[in-house]
């Protein structure tokens, strides 16, 4: 499929008009858009059509502006990075950018593959929000895919753990999203990315009925408490790094794995999770 993404990233990288996917007179095709490539190997197993687009940002880390369209939004994304995860130059580019060209082809159908944790779930309001802003969203029927909606998965069990079977019942219990879902979505794209945590939590708390996005409260309610800071200047993370530390936990294996065990709801890699760890190097509370 050829990508309109082979341009600097500081220019504007989506097609200029009033939409690109909702000439009904040209769409004829299905996409399906996984969050990281740990999906693609059991997605790859289905017997179910469609083109992929692997969504590989990290949306809950690291600088957002409100305006996901903008060339800026990229860049500041593809800089940051590139200087904390020491990515190649052109990496970003391949396999992100170029990857979203895909969005640039106009689908019928556009089925969102994404998990319960905070990671997944603010990339999955970024998504929306492009979705949203360059869709007439009356023309593609975009469904949204999750573990919680089949009781027999454990909902704390990655997308890249299952079966192409079990992707596939999956997909037969996936949910369309209507256009008060996509509002609610931007809604809460607007109050993350600006940082208003109190905004934030005064909607969590009024907001009483989440349709189709039952994982985005408790997902943002764990942003919330990670932002919060302790007596001693740490945040929430970074206690429970430390606590997992001083308990016994020596080796950043150790570490991961104490903390994925009972923190899965941030939903973080180890790249991400070093992160953190960093900070409390650098404050001189570990050894690594």
């Amino acid at each position: 499929m050829q990508s309109e993404f082979k341009i600097k990233i500081d220019k504007f990288p989506f097609r200029d008009g009033p939409g690109f996917i909702y000439n009904l007179a040209f769409m004829n095709a299905i996409l399906h858009i996984l969050n990281g490539d740990a999906a693609l190997d059991g997605f790859d197993q289905t017997g179910l059509d469609g083109d992929v687009m692997v969504w590989r940002e990290v949306f809950s880390e690291g600088p957002l502006q409100e305006n996901i369209l903008s060339g800026s939004f990229w860049t500041a994304r593809r800089d940051w990075i590139e200087r904390t995860f020491d990515a190649p130059a052109d990496e970003y580019q391949h396999k992100v950018i170029d990857e979203l060209g895909k969005l640039n082809s106009r689908y019928t159908e556009i089925n969102l593959w994404f998990e319960f944790d905070l990671h997944c779930q603010v990339n999955l309001l970024g998504v929306l929000e492009m979705l949203s802003l360059k869709t007439d969203m009356s023309a593609p029927a975009i469904y949204l895919i999750c573990l919680a909606d089949c009781v027999q998965f454990d909902n704390k069990k990655g997308l890249g753990e299952l079966t192409g079977e079990q992707f596939e019942e999956l997909y037969d219990a996936r949910e369309r999203l209507n256009e008060w879902e996509l509002g609610l979505a931007a809604d809460a794209w607007r109050l993350y990315v600006n940082n208003d945590l109190a905004g934030l939590e005064k909607w969590l708390n009024e907001n009483t009925f989440w349709g189709g996005l039952p994982l985005l409260k408790p997902a943002l309610q764990a942003h919330l408490k990670r932002m919060q800071t302790n007596a001693d200047g740490l945040s929430y993370i970074e206690q429970k790094l430390l606590d997992i530390y001083n308990g016994g936990a020596t080796t950043k294996t150790a570490i991961y794995h104490a903390f994925w065990k009972n923190e899965s709801i941030f939903g973080m890699g180890d790249s991400e999770i070093d992160i953190y760890l960093n900070k409390l190097k650098e404050k001189g509370l570990i050894e690594l």
